[in-house]
């Protein structure tokens, strides 16, 4: 991904001015500063590093996906879904549930094997040592 694409994970960001709209945020100005600098740069808060982590399933990026999953619940291995087209993220809500500790409602859609998907899910987030780790989710029906 070039650091000029829109950022997989779409988020905007409203532009200043009389005739204010929101335009989506480029890769390096989103979750490319932190997938393509892990250990430099850490996502500030929970929705930022869910929002990163959709990123990385979207560009099959294990190796941050394994790095930002709390040790406590890090699966071995990671394998990825062939033919899986990411089509789009919503954030439904994002808060916090103590001083280290967050919830991220999302949606993720996506295809695989011609078939539509919809993962709605409440994911948990724990902050150690200054950066934030993914912890577990529940699934929504």
């Amino acid at each position: 991904m070039t650091n000029s694409e829109l950022c997989p994970c779409g988020r905007t960001q409203v532009t200043p001015g009389k005739s204010a709209k929101a335009v989506a945020l480029p890769y390096a100005g989103c979750c490319g500063r932190y997938l393509d600098h892990w250990g430099d740069a850490a996502a500030p808060d929970a929705e930022s590093l869910m929002r990163s982590r959709y990123t990385a399933f979207v560009l099959e990026r294990a190796d941050y996906l394994q790095a930002t999953w709390h040790p406590s619940t890090r699966p071995a291995a990671l394998d990825f879904e062939p033919g899986t087209k990411w089509l789009g993220l919503a954030v439904r809500r994002h808060r916090p549930t103590g001083e280290d500790r967050a919830e991220v409602e999302f949606v993720a859609r996506y295809r695989v094997g011609g078939r539509a998907v919809r993962l709605h899910e409440t994911s948990r987030f724990v902050r150690e040592g200054g950066r934030w780790f993914y912890v577990d989710g529940d699934i929504h029906p």
